[in-house]
């Protein structure tokens, strides 16, 4: 298959060093709806040699050829006007005071360990490499086209430390909130997808860094390789698919700058699928894997772009992970399922997987653990 010509506007900063890796109206987040069956794409080719920072690449005017199944048509449409519900029933809501929320202080890490602390839905402070990163920050209580907030934020903004940097895994508003974001310094280290770097520059942030999928990027001890996810994009009437979707694989220098040091996958936002086994063989020896387990009702309608809590035990099992953490469900309602139906669900999963329990951090929103040396 013919590769695309890419466009990139990486600005990073002088210590980020980018590279290549080896080897519908404003759109609320969900599903573009049921997706039909379609054959791997062919993955996207590295550029044949990294370049320079602020040098510019030609990114495609649509990244749907990356589509692992094709967007709806208007027969998904009428069925989900039909059948579709975007909110758990009344007896669903009934758990909400249930959902676990614990939060508590940040632990003290140094520059050998790692910590991962859940602020809820997709949002995370991971501490790496002596780094404090942000994993798609959404402090605000509402956002566009959803309910407000069914559990306040787990980590109280004036509770960071310096944010290091940013990590970004598509433009849906409950991934990508610039509310959040203008409470940091314009010149905090974006990492972003390709064809989403326009959309920061325009807002200010003068140090953003571009990737296509396998791509990596350095900043100080720490490596952050931008990888596939099974989802789409699209934050206006039009710019759908115009930018990419992904996950990263943050990896920490072993102490001798080899990189091959502890390692956290963020999974970002996505459906089951066959990247998962293609990460894995990329990123061996995953320690921890931040995996969406939510917003999975109506099967029908959801399942190519949102993992069940099974398919997010298997996806862990794909890519080698030692272990799981939960997330994308208890704090922005978007589809049907009972609201602690995740958890439990991934629980039993991961017991019938034959994975220690101790391995399944099923934290409470505002919870953190500790990766020791």
């Amino acid at each position: 298959m013919t590769q695309p010509q890419f466009r990139s506007r990486r600005l990073p900063g002088p210590d980020a060093e980018t590279t290549s890796a080896p080897g519908p109206g404003r759109a609320q987040e969900g599903s573009p709806g049921r997706l039909r069956t379609a054959p791997p794409r062919a993955e996207p080719a590295p550029p044949a040699e990294p370049l320079a920072s602020g040098r510019g690449r030609r990114w495609p005017r649509s990244f749907e050829d990356r589509l692992t199944a094709p967007l709806p048509g208007l027969r998904s449409f009428a069925r989900f006007a039909r059948e579709g519900a975007v909110r758990p029933g009344r007896e669903g809501l009934a758990d909400v005071p249930r959902i676990p929320y614990r939060p508590e202080p940040l632990p003290a890490v140094d520059a050998r360990q790692v910590a991962v602390s859940w602020a809820g839905h997709a949002s995370w402070v991971i501490r790496i490499g002596g780094l404090t990163v942000l994993a798609d920050p959404v402090w605000s209580r509402r956002i566009l086209g959803t309910p407000a907030r069914v559990t306040p934020v787990g980590v109280p903004w004036d509770a960071l430390p310096p944010v290091d940097a940013v990590v970004i895994s598509h433009n849906h508003y409950d991934h990508l909130d610039l509310p959040t974001l203008r409470r940091l310094p314009a010149d905090t280290p974006m990492f972003v997808p390709g064809g989403l770097g326009r959309w920061f520059s325009r807002r200010g942030f003068r140090r953003v860094t571009e990737l296509d999928w396998w791509e990596s990027a350095r900043l100080k001890g720490v490596r952050l390789d931008f990888v596939p996810a099974h989802h789409w994009s699209k934050r206006t009437l039009t710019d759908t698919c115009r930018s990419l979707w992904g996950g990263w694989m943050l990896t920490a220098d072993d102490g001798g700058g080899a990189g091959d040091g502890r390692r956290v996958y963020f999974a970002g936002d996505t459906g089951y699928g066959h990247w998962f086994r293609r990460i894995g063989e990329r990123y061996p020896g995953i320690d921890l894997a931040l995996m969406p387990i939510g917003a999975y009702d109506p099967r029908w309608w959801l399942r190519d772009v949102h993992c069940d809590p099974e398919e997010a035990v298997r996806a862990t099992l794909d890519v080698g992970a030692r272990r799981m953490a939960p997330m994308h469900w208890g704090t922005f309602l978007l589809s049907s399922e009972p609201v602690m139906e995740p958890l439990h669900r991934v629980r039993d999963a991961w017991a019938a997987a034959g994975r220690a329990r101790e391995d399944l951090w099923d934290l409470p929103v505002g919870g953190s653990r500790v990766l020791g040396d």
